[in-house]
């Protein structure tokens, strides 16, 4: 039976993925913030030790509030660091992926169009997503796969903390709807079931919205 560790699984995208691999025969530990959280150092290597090994492992975490640049303080700084970049690069070196297996990493479309009021996430996602890219190659030798998904606007509660009117979003977009959790949870465990794994990259997951700002 495939092993699937899903960060933030217990709400939102997260949630989908974890629920997805489910239904796939996965079994599946989906962690909330409460399981692991990624600005807390000690809490990720606690999380380590129990689980330290996986055949699928899902970086995944809420991001920090919005704010602009001259919002933020360096508290907001530090904490968002460990948050977006120290967590997650611990949780790549402390929990051993089997050969064979895959890495989704759950970044933003901002790491390709960072928008003002989004700072600390744009520059802690793009940061980690250079360190994801170059271990991709690492881990390219051994059949992991690595796939970084850059979700656009989708219908979350993390959406809902960053736009004031989540209908008119909707209809501004070319799709004329937010994206599904869903769809990225059937993506993922599309290419687990498959066993796909000629694929690498940033895959832009929304609906033809990259050249908007939410």
């Amino acid at each position: 039976m495939t092993h699937a560790i899903v960060m933030g699984g217990s709400r939102g995208i997260g949630r989908a993925i974890a629920d997805a691999l489910r239904e796939i025969g996965a079994d599946v530990v989906a962690a909330s913030s409460t399981d692991v959280d990624t600005s807390d150092r000690q809490s990720v290597e606690a999380f380590a030790a129990r689980y330290p090994e996986t055949d699928v492992l899902v970086l995944n975490t809420g991001g920090p509030e919005p704010k602009t640049f001259a919002q933020t303080t360096p508290e907001d700084w530090d904490r968002c660091h460990d948050l977006l970049f120290t967590g997650f690069c611990s949780m790549l070196r402390r929990v051993r992926v089997r050969d064979g297996g895959y890495v989704f990493l759950i970044s933003s479309m901002v790491v390709r169009e960072p928008t003002p009021n989004l700072v600390l996430s744009a520059a802690y996602r793009a940061a980690f997503s250079e360190v994801f890219k170059v271990v991709s190659k690492e881990y390219a030798g051994r059949e992991i796969t690595c796939v970084n998904i850059a979700p656009g606007p989708f219908d979350t509660d993390r959406t809902r903390q960053l736009v004031k009117d989540v209908k008119e979003l909707a209809g501004s977009l070319p799709m004329g709807r937010l994206g599904r959790p869903e769809e990225i949870g059937a993506f993922v465990a599309g290419i687990v079931k498959d066993r796909t794994k000629y694929i690498s990259g940033i895959i832009d997951f929304d609906g033809a919205s990259s050249a908007r700002s939410i």
